[in-house]
């Protein structure tokens, strides 16, 4: 694939996507089988690179494991390797090196597991010398990735006692750790928590996992761009259906929907799936709480500034640990579009309407982050001849988003 795409929207927009699988599911059910030590067929899943990196991790077996980019991956595989008797490797891209790990290595070595820092003391790669676990209890900040928490959950069940684990301070994408829950329960296990926030209290109990087959759900987060398309098109007809998503969701981005009827966006759920189409007016503002579904800030970001809305957006604090600084390189980007914007600590986003000149045939870095791409592609429907650098970055979690424009009338030219 060529290195940049120049995005040329279409006048109107009506299609019918079938969107990928889920990742964030994929990937859990894959570690489920793997403790179930099962081969039970799992349906529908995602051809991501996200997920690919897991199920080659578990086919071939050997000591060195490169997740390459796959941030779920390291988190997940450094719990599950940490469990099983054996030695491992863990590495990656130069960015996933610069992602810390040291609160999910701490929390594990607490565990009783036996890692090691490769190179940097508190970030990947990590070698792992794996046994049975014992420690019951663990007590950690809630306001970290939810993948560390969903990662110790998950070997949880396979510990001998169980695992009680505490979260202070208020928790961050609830909806991740509802979904790990949720899938724990449909593999077998027992696992809840508590009502409250801070702290809260979660419950595993011992047993281990069920070696069951399992049918995968289609993305909401990846329906999060098709939701921008039809808002920023200027065909007021604009009507899009993406089957296989369900309003009962374990996917916390299927929240989405209800902060894009804001946005004049309105769902239609049916026994087969959801359409989309414009309904409703703009509002003046929109403040917003993302901290339960931080991937889809940038999708609302860019979407809010192509629409002239000023906003303010909390819970962001996790974007900064990213593919990529998501925060720095949302105020870079949008500033070639003409949108100046502003950082408040590490979790707040806020465009007050302040503008400054565009550039001319703006070109969108994406930082090796499928998520810039696939939140900017879209700016197209505004911005005619937008090109995208690097698109090949969308196989982490969209591997077809490119053919699936081009379905729809998008002109990419390489």
């Amino acid at each position: 694939m060529k290195e940049a795409f120049s995005i040329t929207a279409p006048k109107t927009l009506q299609a019918t996507i079938d969107l990928p699988a889920s990742k964030s599911i994929s990937n859990r059910a894959l570690v489920f089988r793997a403790l179930a030590k099962g081969d039970s067929p799992i349906e529908n899943l995602a051809d991501c690179d996200d997920t690919m990196v897991i199920i080659k991790a578990f086919q071939e077996d050997g000591e060195l494991i490169d997740i390459k980019a796959a941030g779920t991956a390291m988190r997940f595989l450094t719990a599950y390797y940490s469990s099983i008797p054996g030695t491992h490797t863990i590495t990656g891209t130069d960015r996933m090196k610069q992602r810390p790990i040291s609160i999910l290595v701490d929390a594990l070595r607490e565990l009783g597991a036996q890692i090691d820092y490769v190179e940097q003391e508190g970030y990947p790669p990590l070698r792992i010398i794996g046994h049975q676990l014992q420690s019951a209890e663990l007590t950690l900040p809630g306001d970290v990735s939810s993948q560390y928490i969903s990662a110790l959950l998950m070997i949880g069940a396979t510990l001998p006692q169980g695992l009680t684990l505490q979260l202070t301070n208020n928790v961050t994408s609830l909806p991740y750790i509802d979904m790990t829950l949720q899938l724990m329960n449909d593999f077998g296990a027992t696992a809840s928590r508590d009502n409250n926030i801070n702290p809260m209290t979660i419950s595993v109990q011992a047993g281990g996992y069920q070696d069951i087959p399992y049918i995968v759900e289609n993305d909401w987060s990846a329906a999060s761009y098709w939701y921008e398309m039809v808002v920023l098109s200027h065909d007021l007809q604009a009507k899009v259906t993406l089957p296989h998503l369900k309003e009962t969701s374990t996917q916390g981005d299927s929240k989405g929907a209800e902060l894009f009827k804001l946005l004049g966006v309105q769902t239609e759920y049916t026994d087969k799936g959801i359409c989309i189409y414009k309904q409703g007016k703009l509002p003046q503002q929109l403040d917003a709480d993302l901290r339960d579904m931080p991937d889809l800030a940038q999708t609302f970001i860019v979407t809010c500034c192509l629409l002239g809305i000023p906003f303010r957006f909390t819970g962001l604090h996790t974007l900064r640990i990213k593919e990529t600084d998501r925060i720095s390189a949302l105020i870079s980007e949008l500033h070639k579009l003409g949108f100046i914007l502003h950082s408040e600590g590490d979790g707040i986003m806020l465009w007050n309407g302040e503008r400054c000149e565009p550039v001319d045939h703006p070109i969108i870095a994406t930082y090796d982050d499928h998520r810039m791409a696939m939140a900017f592609a879209p700016a197209s429907l505004r911005f005619p001849h937008i090109t995208i650098e690097h698109p090949e970055v969308v196989s982490k979690s969209y591997p077809h988003y490119w053919e699936d424009l081009k379905k729809v009338g998008f002109r990419i030219d390489q």
